[in-house]
Order: C-alpha cells, then sequence, then structure tokens
C-alpha cells in the first residue's frame, strides 16, 4: 500500500473517545495480529475492550493520545509512567500509512522530555517487527494468559536521547 501523504494529527485522548477506541482497539487486533494469533487468542485479546469503563480508565490513567487522518480517529497509543509504551492500536485500514509512526514518535517524545532514558514496550508478536524497526531490542520472551488464552509477545526496550537544553521552541 502507499504511504499516505497526510502526516496524521494528535491530540489528547478525551473521554467521549472511549468507545470509538474499543472498537478500533477491537478491529486492529482482529484484523492486524491474524498471522500471528489464532482466533480464540484474538478474541481474549479483543474483549480487553468489552468493559469500555474500564477501557476508557486505562486510556485516563496514562498518557493517551490520538491519531487523526481527515478528521477521523485513526489510531491511539499510551504512555504508562513514562516508561512504559502501553498501547498502540490502529485502525487496520490505516496500517501502514504512518499513523503508527507518528504516534510512536509522540510517545517516545513525551517520555524523553519526562526525563525516561529507557522505553519499555510488551510488543505482541504483529507488533515486534514494528518496534525492532524504531529502535527497540528485545530482552525477554514472555507467555501471558488473557481470557483463559495464551499468548506470545516479546519485552523490548530502547534507550532515549535526552532532550536538548535550551532548545528554542
Amino acid at each position: 500500500m502507499a504511504r499516505s501523504a497526510q502526516t496524521p494529527g494528535l491530540r489528547p485522548f478525551l473521554p467521549a473517545d472511549a468507545a470509538t477506541l474499543a472498537a478500533l482497539f477491537r478491529a486492529s487486533v482482529e484484523a492486524l495480529a491474524a498471522d500471528d494469533y489464532g482466533d480464540a487468542q484474538r478474541d481474549a485479546w479483543a474483549a480487553a475492550a468489552d468493559d469500555e469503563a474500564a477501557f476508557a480508565s486505562r486510556l485516563a490513567d496514562a498518557l493517551s493520545i490520538v491519531a487523526l487522518v481527515d478528521g477521523d480517529i485513526a489510531g491511539f497509543a499510551s504512555l504508562r509512567d513514562n516508561k512504559t509504551f502501553d498501547m498502540l492500536y490502529v485502525r487496520p485500514d490505516m496500517a501502514r500509512k504512518g499513523v503508527g509512526s507518528a504516534l510512536a514518535e509522540a510517545i517516545e517524545k513525551l517520555a524523553a522530555a519526562r526525563g525516561t532514558t529507557l522505553l519499555t514496550v510488551e510488543a505482541s508478536d504483529a507488533a515486534q517487527d514494528f518496534f525492532a524497526a524504531r529502535g527497540y531490542v528485545a530482552t525477554t520472551r514472555n507467555t501471558i494468559e488473557i481470557g483463559g488464552q495464551w499468548l506470545g509477545n516479546t519485552t523490548m526496550t530502547k534507550e532515549l536521547a535526552a532532550p536538548a537544553a535550551g532548545r528554542a521552541h
């Protein structure tokens, strides 16, 4: 697919986004992880958004940002405790069009600006190559249980450069 010529706009997560982001999360897991996880595994993973209040709380409890393309939500990401890249999900029709990269770059810059020198992510098998291409290094292979299903993921880390001192804005 061709890369979108338009850079996504980014803004903070708003509570009114919760239902849209829950649906995007489910669609992303179902479509974009199909090559790496079975149907039952993806169903269990996607069920994390079934309780929209809990899903919204998870987003609100982290520094969560939303990507917009042509005014529509195209993806979201969150930074937890200024050191963990908690979530990165893109609408399936927006995959490989720069949305995930824009979100990842923003999360990395926000973490660095908050003094983080080592950013950690629990990358799904579907996302591992994406994070590796951004300079994340695999440190641990994990097996996690979600809704009675076992899924593999990989802990990856990236060293972040300190923000330049005295930079003009």
